[in-house]
């Protein structure tokens, strides 16, 4: 097979995985009020889902690494989808106790399959082709995980959820019946989760099987991902000092996205808009995010620069979350009547966008034999997934709701400071930028 055909095959395979990627992890959005009604969990408890699924990518991600180096790609990508399949599975005794511990366990099974692909797939999609598109790549495998984001609730929703369980949670959170009814009532919508968990699981399995016996080449990263002025002589992946910036600004950027995404839902129950309605949001969010890929995936490089980009989308996101923080009324947009301060959580998905796109290739390039190391740590940054929405939720007991958000300003602040020095840092002496 010509390297041209190859390419191309190379990257639908990764497209799909993507999506596989989102799909298994937005559905998270509609998990957490879902389960917080089923296994009758505090707001603050109920955010243990992305804890579970997320906390995976800090534990994990070196391990990962070890494991990439051990197996190869391809092997370890199996590896990856064989773990996932176990976490959906473990779905099914868990509905059947309607205990919400495993649960997690199977969350967390999940996030490790997740850990394992992300630390294989991200270096594939940045070095399959030159470094000075890789923003390109990754907006095109971007916008077919932010699509499968905003099918996963819509679908789950679909298939899990009645038209009359509007009365069921109305009755729920007004705590009118009896223990007896109440249980078995809950029982039986977490219940519902198996037969979808169940067909999850045979699908992953059979995505780990195929993604072994794949065209998907192994690449080798120390030789594509080599360069004599960043690699030089050096020892480890903290002789990178914008390597570890940039997971730190992986570890702010995904938690901002994932407070944006993971409590809309929530949010909105706050002002009296039903679980049934509100599942859309997240949706909407996406929807920006993906508008924001497409933007992307035209200008980039051509008309602008990726680090360019990077400072816009920062800065953008910055500004929208003082919207959020601060907007007051209600605006009517999509046939829903609801707080200002909702649509502009939702606009946030626009510059969420291209930030992550744009540390990436920023982060990695230059790092040669550390190249599934520093992927690793990066990966790692991926646990701001798990931790800011238990922030923000801490912050909302506090502030409320809507004051929760102000968590958002310190991360796009130094996002912010990324973009615009902290991937110049090469040394971590006094004259470190160049």
């Amino acid at each position: 097979m010509d390297g041209k055909k190859r390419f191309y095959i190379s990257m639908a395979i990764l497209a799909g995985m993507f999506f596989i990627f989102g799909f298994v992890s937005w559905m998270n959005s509609i998990l957490i009020p879902y389960f917080r009604i089923a296994c009758e969990l505090t707001h603050f408890q109920s955010y243990f889902v992305t804890l579970a699924f997320y906390i995976a990518y800090l534990v994990m991600s070196v391990p990962s690494g070890i494991l990439l180096k051990k197996v190869g790609f391809k092997s370890g990508m199996m590896i990856g989808f064989l773990l996932m399949s176990l976490g959906a599975f473990i779905f099914v005794p868990a509905a059947y106790a309607r205990a919400f511990p495993i649960f997690l366990v199977g969350l967390f099974s999940i996030g490790t399959g997740l850990a394992i692909l992300q630390t294989a797939a991200n270096p594939y999609v940045t070095i399959i082709g030159p470094i000075e598109s890789a923003t390109r790549r990754i907006s095109i495998v971007g916008i077919c995980n932010k699509l499968a984001g905003i099918l996963s609730p819509l679908v789950f929703a679909a298939i899990i959820l009645k038209p009359t369980d509007s009365q069921l949670f109305a009755a729920v959170e007004s705590g009118t019946l009896d223990a007896v009814t109440q249980a078995a009532m809950l029982d039986e919508l977490i219940r519902r989760t198996i037969v979808p968990y169940a067909c999850l699981g045979v699908l992953l399995l059979l995505c780990g099987i195929g993604i072994k016996y794949s065209v998907l080449p192994e690449i080798d990263t120390e030789e594509q991902n080599a360069s004599s002025e960043d690699a030089g002589d050096k020892k480890s992946i903290f002789d990178f000092p914008y390597l570890i910036l940039g997971a730190l600004a992986i570890f702010f950027h995904v938690g901002t996205q994932v407070v944006a995404i993971d409590t809309i839902i929530n949010y909105a129950n706050s002002f009296g808009i039903n679980l049934l309605e509100a599942k859309v949001f997240p949706s909407y969010t996406l929807a920006c995010t993906m508008l924001g890929y497409i933007i992307g995936i035209i200008v980039i490089p051509k008309v602008i620069s990726q680090q360019k980009v990077l400072v816009l989308c920062t800065v953008l996101g910055l500004l929208l979350s003082f919207g959020v923080i601060l907007a007051a009324g209600n605006l009517s947009l999509f046939g829903h009547d609801a707080k200002t301060s909702i649509w502009f959580l939702c606009a946030l998905g626009l510059p969420n966008s291209l930030v992550y796109a744009g540390i990436w290739p920023l982060a990695i390039r230059g790092l040669g034999k550390f190249t599934k190391t520093g992927s690793s740590l990066l990966i790692m940054g991926l646990c701001g997934n798990a931790i800011m929405p238990l922030l923000y939720s801490w912050c909302a007991k506090y502030l409320g709701l809507q004051g929760g958000y102000w968590i958002l300003v310190p991360c796009y602040l130094y996002l912010i400071f990324f973009a615009v020095k902290g991937y110049k840092i090469t040394s971590w002496g006094r004259s470190a930028a160049k």
